[in-house]
Formats: C-alpha cells, sequence, structure tokens
C-alpha cells in the first residue's frame, strides 16, 4: 500500500501538497463560503475545528496509505485556494473516486482542470488505477463542465441520495477509464 505523506504534485501555476496545520484558517475561509458548499455533501464549516479535525484525520490516513487529499497551493504568492483527493481506494479493482473543491475567488482560471489533472496523472500512472469516479450534484454545471472537459463520462443518476440541512438532492455519476485517459493524454 503507497504512502501518501510526502507526495507533491507541481504544474506550471500550482502546488498539490499536503495539508498543515498552517492551513486551518484557509480551509476555514473556503469551506464555510456558502457558493463553495452549495453543492456539498455537507453543510458549510462553522468552525475551525473542522479544519484542525479534517487536517489531523488528512495526516493519519495519508501515512496509512488509506487515501489522498492535498492541498492546492497557488505557486505565484502561496495561497491555499482549495483540495484534491483520490478517496474510496480500492485495490484489488484499481479504482478510486475524486473529490474537490476550490475557494470562489479562484473559480474560472482553469486552476481546477490544471489541479485534476495532475492527480489523475498521478492516480494513473503511479497508482496504477484503471478507473476514477466522482459523484455531483446535477445542478452544479460547472463541476460536470470540468470533468468531461478531462474526459469523465456521465454514467449514472441517482435520485435524492443526499440530504444536506434539509434539502434534499440527486446524484450524477461520472466515470473515467485508465483507456480513456491515455489515449486524450499522451
Amino acid at each position: 500500500m503507497a504512502i501518501f505523506e510526502q507526495v507533491e504534485l507541481q504544474t506550471s501555476r500550482l502546488l498539490l501538497r499536503p495539508l498543515q496545520e498552517s492551513d486551518a484558517v484557509a480551509l476555514l475561509a473556503i469551506f464555510s463560503d456558502e457558493k463553495v458548499m452549495q453543492y456539498w455533501s455537507t453543510p458549510p464549516w462553522d468552525s475551525i475545528d473542522i479544519a484542525h479535525a479534517l487536517i489531523a484525520r488528512d495526516l493519519k490516513a495519508m501515512a496509512a496509505g488509506e487515501y489522498i487529499r492535498l492541498g492546492i497551493e497557488r505557486v505565484e504568492d502561496h495561497v491555499l485556494i482549495g483540495t484534491t483527493s483520490l478517496f474510496d481506494l480500492n485495490e484489488q479493482c484499481c479504482r478510486a473516486e475524486i473529490g474537490y473543491g476550490m475557494a470562489s475567488s479562484a473559480w474560472g482560471v482553469g486552476y481546477m482542470h490544471e489541479a485534476l489533472s495532475a492527480l489523475l496523472d498521478f492516480g494513473f500512472s503511479e497508482l496504477k488505477l484503471n478507473r476514477v469516479e466522482a459523484d455531483i450534484d446535477p445542478r452544479n454545471l460547472a463541476s460536470a463542465k470540468s470533468l468531461e472537459r478531462l474526459g469523465f463520462s456521465r454514467e449514472g443518476y441517482l435520485r435524492e441520495r443526499w440530504i444536506v440541512d434539509g434539502v434534499v438532492s440527486d446524484t450524477a455519476l461520472y466515470g473515467l477509464l485508465f483507456s480513456d485517459w491515455n489515449n486524450t493524454h499522451q
């Protein structure tokens, strides 16, 4: 099983790196934003304690190889603008689920595409994944567009899958195979 605590991925504008305690304030700012959390499976964060707990959980889980969550840091100013993760790793089936969130102030300039491309490259090349899945709220058109631009196909629809703060929402399921990724990213 891989150990993820030392993983860093560099792109032209971003550094994807493990979260650290000093990221707690930035994480709270991102994940307390109602725009960011509108389609999330949990309500907006309301306490710095949630950020500290996530960081502590991540450090243990990444050292154990359970999942990988990397902070997305903008290289030009060293500001943490989001996170991306591969979780629900299934070694036997060479499968994982991808997750991501980004500060609304960083939307619309291609950062998420850049970050997810780097993480998918890592997943397919280093972790030898065959399939990556995503579960999004179908009303989140920007997320759907991001996934489709990366080569994901919409494969399913689950009605009333989530209830967050009393709001019921559906799920759109997306999948990306290594063969699809390899054909478009050679």
